[in-house]
């Protein structure tokens, strides 16, 4: 059997690293530099477990062309206004796609993927951009210094850079300007305990019933059961990213 693919991911890491690196030797003050900011970064899997893969299975096949209910409620539970421009926060977004040589189209909510081998992760230089033990990967504010390496790693383009002042924030999901954020599979509400996040809720609320969350790696869960009898596919699974969000019926 052909290491080609074994040798193409490890040309994809040797690029991400080198890409990191350029950007990492600069001083952000005398003797401190973004690679030993990144180095002394904290561990941020508090309360994750790591038995745990938290993700999404939407069915496209239940998913009408047009509806934005899961879009409006993740922006509802985030506190995002309702994009009005191109350079409007999105966390989640529709999108239309049809097949080539079927003609069939699918409505296909996208965010950010959680992907097990995060690009975002690879080529933040602050140590900003985070996987948790539970699979779900972050921004951390804090040390984001708005360099937007991370949103140019995506191959989702699901990451959103903040241009202005923000007001009416809500406690549970904090933001700021110059930072980079994106879908955070509602991680405010698993950690309290809830077992949904609002896009599965709204969708579920609305009859529709496209879009499961659970644990991927719980056998006995609904998600793990679906993913068992069900064809799905990964966006991108050519990148060999693993993402937590699997895609029925495309």
């Amino acid at each position: 059997m052909s290491d080609s693919p074994k040798r193409a991911d490890g040309g994809r890491r040797a690029w991400l690293g080198a890409a990191a690196a350029g950007v990492a030797g600069v001083v952000l003050a005398p003797g401190v530099r973004l690679i030993e900011v990144a180095r002394a970064a904290p561990a941020k899997t508090a309360g994750a477990d790591p038995a745990v893969r938290w993700g999404l299975l939407i069915d496209t096949t239940k998913c009408a062309p047009g509806c934005e209910d899961c879009v409006r409620a993740c922006h509802a539970e985030n506190g995002l206004a309702p994009p009005t421009r191109p350079t409007d926060a999105r966390w989640m977004r529709k999108v239309e796609i049809k097949e080539m040589k079927t003609g069939r189209q699918a409505s296909v909510p996208v965010m950010c993927q959680h992907c097990a081998e995060p690009p975002c992760v690879d080529v933040c230089p602050t140590g900003a951009s985070f996987k948790r033990a539970d699979g779900i990967v972050l921004v951390d504010r804090h040390r984001c210094i708005g360099c937007r390496y991370c949103m140019m790693a995506c191959p989702y383009k699901a990451r959103s850079f903040v241009h202005e002042p923000l007001a009416g924030q809500k406690p549970e999901v904090p933001r700021g300007k110059g930072c980079v954020e994106g879908c955070t599979l509602c991680v405010h509400r698993l950690d309290r305990g809830q077992a949904l996040t609002a896009c599965a809720e709204a969708c579920t609320r609305a009859g529709h019933g496209a879009i499961l969350f659970g644990d991927l790696n719980d056998p006995a869960s609904e998600i793990a059961r679906r993913v068992r009898e069900l064809q799905s596919t990964q966006l991108r699974a050519d990148l060999k990213l693993d993402p937590g969000v699997r895609y029925h019926g495309i």
